[in-house]
């Protein structure tokens, strides 16, 4: 581990990309985007990404929170109610990913095939 390069560590694109660019943490920022509020339950985040674990759900919502890109809202109520939203370091993040969406949408065809698709 010492011979890490401090270029590496210091690196924008791995250090600061590696906190949402895996496909649930940039579902879960789109759908919180995407949210005529701003805000969803767990719950609600499940229904709308069923293919999500609850497991890797909860996992997500904490690496984005521990990365400030999402506000985790408890309230003192029985049974306790928790709401999530994009903090703006998160809502700044936005445009970004829906020009990578749109990217994709024009672009999907070029880029996945069936002679390249792995699923």
């Amino acid at each position: 581990m010492s011979d890490i390069k401090a270029e590496y560590l210091a690196c924008p694109i791995r250090q600061v990309i590696s906190r949402f660019g895996d496909k649930w943490s940039l579902l879960v920022l789109f759908m919180l985007n995407r949210s005529e509020t701003g805000v969803l339950r767990f719950n609600e985040i499940r229904r709308l990404m069923t293919d999500c674990s609850q497991k890797m759900l909860s996992q997500t919502l904490k690496n984005l929170e521990q990365s400030n890109l999402v506000n985790r809202q408890v309230y003192a109520e029985v049974p306790p109610r928790v709401e999530y939203s994009l903090t703006e370091t998160g809502l700044s993040l936005m445009p970004s990913i829906i020009s990578l969406i749109e990217w994709a949408q024009e672009h999907f065809n070029e880029v996945v095939t069936e002679s390249n698709c792995k699923l």
